[in-house]
């Protein structure tokens, strides 16, 4: 069952059918395509475009149609082109020929331009809903681990020492950003399409404020062709989804690298975990890797859709119907992934006494050597260069710069004294560096209470 059809004197060959339509996929958004059919026909009847009986006895329609859907008393019909036409048509079949006046002053391009905005404005606060409750788990192992001292990193080279406190700060950091991301986008997207017609608008009287105040959105459309060729929204929203993949490959990377007998800084829950078929003593960290890996998945999907998109002139085009199965995909890739790697950080149990003595070994406290002789008033390059040699010699005794004796300090410098092996411990290391944003306790207490602030917000919002 077609929306058109009169022009042409043949059926439509069934390749050209399979090929063509978008029933298959686009039946996703079934609800949001009958919630914009509702508010057209009310915004219809208002305008004197239909009468009161007609919009009543469609509404009553759509809204069987879409409780039969829900509870599985109604199947999509492959005859069907495309949600619209099966909604449409299902609905004539109901109630006769008030269904067929459901379509007046719209088409298809501003129909599912609406569709697709509803459907990706619901799936924009899913999404929020599952980082806010992923930063509350970040939040609780910041809370408990301001004290555990574990290595940062760079170039996967032990560096300095922190707190495990501010190692997870920094991925409350990325997925806070993320947050903001999907606000701004649902902010951009806000606007309602419905009544731009096939792209250049229609001769009926039509309220399409109206429309888009019952739809939630901020106001209609300002330009019939934008408004039925833009995927923009889809495209910054397919953007936020892979930067939230990329910041979840990274953290499950560090998990995997953490996970491994030789790190045995985490162990994670067997709820979260796989064997090996022929190694009985595996457990692999298979969720981490399948997050990892699914992340190229939604980035591949942003670049199809830029791919599409890049070379259509306006306005409509059936190529736009390629933004479908690629934005269900990512989303649902992306939730999935979000729900599974907060039930797995939630179990996590972390090896606290196994990160302290990392952070112990590869001369970590060098820097704070550095600058314990630096405020004994050696120029910064002289300490530099001091340390360097006293790392070598510990290198090789096969000694840690803490285990050193003091005579052997001495042969290379006679600034040091006993205090050295203070301001080269761990605790120091870390408790004296206390600037906003560094991993001191008294920091991170600071920063602590703004993310508290921050996640009452989000509560309320």
């Amino acid at each position: 069952m077609k929306l058109w059809g009169g022009r042409f004197t043949k059926e439509t060959n069934q390749l050209v059918h399979n090929f063509n339509e978008s029933l298959s996929f686009d039946n996703k958004f079934y609800k949001e395509d009958i919630q914009g059919s509702r508010a057209h026909v009310k915004m219809l009847s208002k305008c004197g475009i239909l009468t009161e009986e007609e919009r009543d006895s469609i509404l009553e329609g759509l809204d069987s149609i879409e409780a039969d859907i829900t509870s599985g008393n109604l199947d999509f019909d492959p005859q069907y082109e495309d949600i619209h036409s099966f909604v449409e048509g299902v609905l004539t079949e109901r109630i006769g020929e008030a269904g067929k006046k459901l379509h007046t002053g719209r088409s298809r391009n501003d129909q599912v331009a609406l569709d697709m905005k509803l459907y990706t404005r619901n799936e924009i606060a899913e999404t929020e809903e599952l980082l806010k409750e992923l930063l509350k788990t970040i939040f609780g192992i910041m809370e408990v681990h301001t004290g555990t001292i574990m290595p940062g990193f760079t170039h996967l080279q032990k560096a300095q020492p922190i707190s495990l406190s501010h190692h997870m700060g920094a991925y409350f950091e990325m997925f806070k950003r993320d947050l903001s991301r999907l606000k701004d986008c649902r902010e951009r997207l806000n606007l309602c399409p419905l009544g731009s017609g096939a792209l250049a608008g229609t001769t009926y009287p039509l309220d399409r404020s109206m429309t888009a105040e019952l739809l939630g959105f901020y106001g209609p459309t300002l330009n019939s062709m934008d408004s039925v060729s833009d995927r923009d929204y889809l495209i910054e929203y397919l953007s936020a989804l892979s930067l939230i993949m990329m910041h979840l490959s990274r953290f499950n990377e560090e998990i995997i690298t953490w996970n491994t007998n030789e790190y045995r800084f985490v162990e994670i829950d067997d709820s979260y975990s796989t064997g090996s078929s022929i190694m009985p003593q595996k457990k692999n960290p298979d969720i981490a890797e399948l997050i990892r890996g699914k992340t190229g998945r939604v980035y591949g999907h942003l670049i199809s859709l830029l791919t599409t998109m890049k070379g259509l002139p306006l306005a409509y085009n059936k190529d736009m119907q390629e933004d479908k199965e690629p934005v269900f995909d990512a989303v649902d890739t992306v939730k999935g992934c979000l729900a599974l790697f907060d039930g797995m950080l939630k179990t996590m149990k972390f090896n606290t006494d196994n990160m302290r003595l990392s952070a112990e070994g590869g001369f970590t406290n060098a820097t704070d050597a550095a600058d314990y002789l630096v405020k004994k008033g050696v120029p910064f390059r002289d300490a530099h260069g001091i340390i360097g040699a006293l790392v070598l010699k510990c290198i090789e005794r096969g000694e840690s710069l803490d285990k050193l004796p003091l005579d052997e300090y001495k042969k290379i410098s006679e600034v040091f004294d006993e205090d050295i092996y203070e301001a080269i411990s761990m605790e120091t290391c870390v408790s004296k560096r206390n600037t906003i944003g560094a991993p001191g306790v008294e920091a991170m207490k600071e920063v602590i209470e703004i993310y508290r602030s921050f996640i009452s917000e989000i509560d309320n919002s």
